[in-house]
């Protein structure tokens, strides 16, 4: 069975391999102050391989006003996070069908071993941030990362607060004291990428072959303009060293809160206040958060134990842009993080650090290693030829550490096959490359 068919293994509980959604249309109305969210969320999916007696959707503690398949009221059983839709008849084998769920109430994290996932009021407004289960935080949905669907996102809010999630903004429209923006992401999504940030924010273009927009504390403008100043030759350089941008755009989000760290999603990403100091102090984080959009948003893992993919190559794109921007060759960031590992525990495997060890500080460094590994192994022009093709041929798709190999194996044989070994296999720390 397909990787990407088969259920999470660090997360067996959330989504149903047994269908795929291929479009979410949301549409919403948030009143910040009471925190209420409510509105229809309408999936357009297609069964597996086998008929379907069940649609079960990832859903928090909502209350539910009617569920409709196929057009049609449904049964429903609604506890423990999942939302069980009862099929009059079973859904045939590879069969189109529709799941309509009305619901209301006040969204909240979803508990997780990392604190709160998902839905997040702020001070004034909310934000989205799901990685890595946090979507049923606030709508239903086949919660697992090789279920990408497109989306069709409309909000409703009251006008002074600014919405912005990631796709195209097809219209505002305001009536009375609210406001409703709708978005289009039409590139496939998965659900953990969809974010949502709602507050009052001031809108900035920036410059660049890449429509890039930003949206801003008002307070923090000044600063914001330095910090992420260089973001459009950052864009310009990744897409030279990664292959063309994958998405229409790029949207940068200045919560007004303090945030332990950033945070991706498809054609977007959010920091806090805190990562904006007007010194570049954490210009690192602006390239990591960029590069996501080609590793883990473009080319998504197909489950949770290939998270190196994603965060390998943004630790990766940190040290790249250090050094094209006249900071630390790749090499001296690369030295720096082998020292640190040096110093900690050897129990890490790269390629399945587990569930308790997904997010570790190690997963990040080593995976960096490994890509750094990668391009002293094959030298400069191969390296780049690689990563353009893997995001050309991956573009969209859903992908493994198997994957990834295989498409390596084509610029390297039996030294590369060691490499791999040595980095994502074996717990101990190799050799220091080249």
């Amino acid at each position: 069975m397909s990787p990407s068919k088969q259920a999470d293994v660090y997360f067996p509980d959330h989504g149903d391999p047994r269908y795929r959604v291929h479009r979410y249309e949301l549409t919403l109305d948030y009143r910040p102050g009471p925190n209420r969210l409510g509105g229809t969320a309408r999936l357009l999916a297609l069964a597996g391989s086998e008929p379907l007696r069940e649609v079960v959707l990832d859903l928090a503690d909502f209350r539910i006003g009617r569920v409709l398949l196929d057009g049609k009221a449904a049964h429903y059983a609604h506890r423990g996070g999942k939302l069980r839709v009862k099929a009059a008849r079973p859904i045939p084998a590879g069969a189109a069908f529709t799941v309509e769920v009305h619901y209301s109430g006040n969204p909240k994290p979803v508990r997780s071993q990392w604190g709160g996932l998902g839905w997040e009021e702020l001070t004034d407004g909310a934000l989205v941030a799901s990685q890595p289960i946090g979507a049923p935080s606030w709508y239903p949905c086949n919660d697992r990362p090789a279920d990408k669907a497109s989306y069709l996102l409309s909000l409703t809010a009251p006008s002074p607060y600014t919405v912005v999630t990631g796709g195209r903004l097809l219209s505002r429209t305001t009536r009375a004291s609210s406001s409703t923006w709708v978005y289009e992401q039409s590139a496939p999504t998965p659900s953990y990428l969809v974010g949502v940030a709602i507050a009052p924010l001031e809108r900035v273009l920036l410059t660049g072959e890449v429509p890039q927009t930003a949206y801003v504390p008002a307070a923090l403008l000044d600063r914001f303009t330095h910090d992420f100043g260089r973001q459009p030759q950052m864009m310009r350089f990744f897409s030279e060293l990664f292959g063309p941008y994958p998405f229409d755009g790029y949207t940068v989000v200045v919560a007004d809160e303090e945030l332990d760290v950033p945070v991706e999603a498809q054609g977007m990403a959010v920091f806090g206040t805190n990562h904006v100091d007007g010194q570049l102090g954490w210009e690192r984080l602006v390239a990591h958060e960029l590069a996501h959009q080609w590793f883990g948003n473009s080319v998504t893992v197909a489950d949770w134990r290939h998270i190196w993919l994603n965060e390998g190559f943004a630790k990766y794109a940190e040290w790249a842009w250090s050094e094209h921007a006249g900071g630390p060759a790749a090499s001296i960031h690369a030295a720096r993080a082998y020292a640190q590992l040096a110093e900690l525990p050897q129990d890490l495997v790269l390629a399945d650090p587990g569930r308790r060890l997904m997010f570790d500080d190690r997963v990040y460094e080593r995976g960096g290693l490994a890509v750094f590994a990668l391009r002293q192994a094959l030298g400069d022009e191969a390296f780049a030829a690689l990563l353009r093709e893997w995001t050309a041929a991956r573009r969209h798709g859903v992908v493994t550490t198997d994957d990834f190999l295989a498409h390596a194996g084509r610029y390297g044989g039996a030294e590369l096959a060691g490499l791999f070994d040595a980095w994502l296999f074996q717990g101990a720390l190799p050799a220091f490359p080249g």
